[in-house]
């Protein structure tokens, strides 16, 4: 039987317009697929720029559906998660992209930097701390220090909030040696409560050396040695606070005074707090001198001289209070007034929150900043 080649020459022509077609086919969809994706991403832009953060995330989960393989737009939609609160979406597009074999080393060290930032929000620091010590050696690697350092002090973590500190500080990206000091006290008040005042006492005088300006190692140093019965010593300690963080002094004129009652160091005292009220007036410093001073009448006076500098209800509350009245049996219902309009005023506020507070904080307790309460109270501020 013979082979018919008809069919074969009648073959070809079909063959080649069959994939002709296919490939048009092909070629249509692709633009149609590209189209999309461009379109999606641009109209995604457009919700965040007029400030349509679920509009943009629809648009962007639509683009990453068109084109999955673009790093950009996981990255733009893993952002919008974290930014609307939704923590666990954004964790989940970050841990994807890191999960390619495709990336790039900026695009995987990129993801990493995102990924500790989602942990981070969502307050769970201690992944936040494992993908930040990943970035060590990354161009994010200062950026990891930072968030580590803000993990650490919020965990009263002082060893390791040291140790970065340390390295932030070699680095040349600014002097955290003031922060350092800080950790030193916080150690060296742990020490002193567990009993080991000799570690606590090498803590605050290292404290004391590495930041010569910074008020707070003198004065919890002067506090320790006058709780372990060295009156002399912390008088020391104090008046090298005034010579080298005078503005700290209104802080631990309240100690001085009682450690020079304690020590029969009055006369000296009482002239350091003098000279720090010429320099700084001080409502502190004010209430110091007045326990200082042998007579009542002298004492008093100094209200008077803080009343003709500044006005000062707190002032005006204290002086009456020794004030002989004309109806005297009014003089608990006024003092009481008196007593509630001051209260508020004897308040220390953040300069970095706001967050007020009746004692002095090293650590704003609010926004977590160092050094931001005034040495003087809300009135005088």
């Amino acid at each position: 039987m013979e082979f018919d080649f008809t069919w074969v020459l009648l073959g070809f022509p079909i063959a080649f317009t069959l994939g002709w077609l296919a490939s048009r086919l092909d070629l249509r969809q692709l633009r149609i697929e590209n189209r999309q994706a461009p379109k999606a991403y641009f109209k995604g832009l457009n919700f965040l720029l007029n400030e349509q953060q679920d509009q943009a995330i629809d648009a962007f989960i639509e683009a990453v559906q068109n084109d999955p393989d673009t790093s950009e737009l996981h990255f733009a939609l893993g952002n919008l998660f974290r930014r609307r609160g939704e923590y666990e979406r954004a964790v989940r597009v970050h841990e994807h992209l890191m999960s390619r074999g495709d990336l790039t080393q900026p695009e995987r060290d990129r993801a990493q930097h995102a990924l500790a930032l989602d942990f981070l929000k969502a307050g769970l620091l201690d992944r936040a701390e494992i993908a930040l010590r990943k970035l060590e050696g990354t161009p994010f690697e200062e950026e990891a220090r930072l968030a580590l350092l803000s993990i650490y002090e919020r965990s009263r973590d002082w060893a390791n909030a040291t140790d970065i500190a340390a390295r932030l500080d070699s680095s040349s990206h600014g002097n955290f040696s003031t922060r350092q000091a800080h950790y030193l006290c916080e150690q060296a008040s742990a020490s002193a409560a567990a009993g080991d005042t000799a570690r606590a006492l090498s803590a605050l005088h290292e404290a004391a050396a590495m930041a010569p300006a910074s008020a707070r190692p003198l004065i919890d140093l002067a506090k320790l040695q006058n709780q372990l019965g060295q009156p002399r010593d912390a008088m020391q300690t104090l008046l090298k606070l005034e010579k080298t963080a005078p503005q700290g002094l209104p802080l631990a004129a309240g100690l001085l005074a009682n450690i020079a009652q304690g020590s029969g160091q009055q006369a000296a005292a009482k002239a350091l707090l003098e000279a720090s009220y010429a320099h700084m007036p001080s409502i502190d410093v004010i209430e110091a001198i007045v326990k200082l001073e042998k007579d009542p009448v002298t004492a008093r006076q100094w209200y008077v001289r803080h009343l003709e500098g500044q006005t000062s209800l707190v002032a005006a509350g204290k002086w009456m209070t020794g004030e002989k009245l004309e109806n005297e049996q009014h003089r608990a219902l006024v003092q009481r007034t008196l007593d509630r309009a001051i209260k508020p005023l004897m308040r220390y506020r953040c300069a970095a929150c706001g967050f007020e507070a009746t004692q002095h904080f090293w650590h704003c307790p609010g926004c977590q900043a160092w050094d931001s309460y005034p040495t003087r109270r809300i009135e005088e501020l």
